[in-house]
């Protein structure tokens, strides 16, 4: 199967048009607190499925934010990841995903918060968080890779919920 025909299975594109210089995305205080994510999953050779996302995140005393997050797809059982992601300059972000094989990076222009890890198996992630105006909803575009081809696409709305 050629690059063309996995295109056409998996989009590779993102939301480029969401992007805008603000509201500034700040990670931190985005995901501290409770947050709710709901999406679709496309996987290349499989049926669409749905995602749901339920987040819990604490700042830490230094500055990081401890997200722990619930993970369903479709009618499975949850599944757990933990991420840790603290500024370390001017727009820039590093931590760790418990789902990744090595370290997360960040960076942010405006409202768009770009990230990338590496999984098992070979494979490559790349999200681009847009937050919407008003701060309380971001757009959620992740698209994974193995030997530079899309595989994987997800598409999300998270929300920011009060207590």
């Amino acid at each position: 199967m050629g690059s063309l025909a996995l295109g056409a299975c998996v989009p590779s594109g993102h939301l480029v048009q969401q992007q805008a210089a603000s509201p500034t995305f700040d990670p931190v205080s985005f995901f501290a607190g409770e947050t709710e994510g709901n999406g679709v999953l496309k996987i290349m050779t499989k049926r669409r499925q749905q995602v749901m996302v339920t987040g819990h995140g604490i700042v830490t005393p230094d500055g990081e934010i401890v997200l722990d997050q619930d993970v369903r797809r479709g009618n499975a059982r949850p599944s757990h990841r933990t991420w840790h992601l603290r500024r370390v300059g001017k727009g820039r972000y590093a931590g760790t995903l418990s789902d990744a094989t090595g370290p997360v990076t960040g960076e942010v222009t405006g409202n768009l918060l770009h990230l990338a890890f590496s999984m098992k198996g070979g494979l490559r992630a790349q999200q681009w968080l847009y937050l919407q105006p008003g701060g309380q909803v971001s757009r959620n575009r992740m698209v994974i890779t193995k030997f530079g081809l899309p595989v994987a696409s997800l598409d999300e709305t998270i929300r920011h919920m009060h207590a």
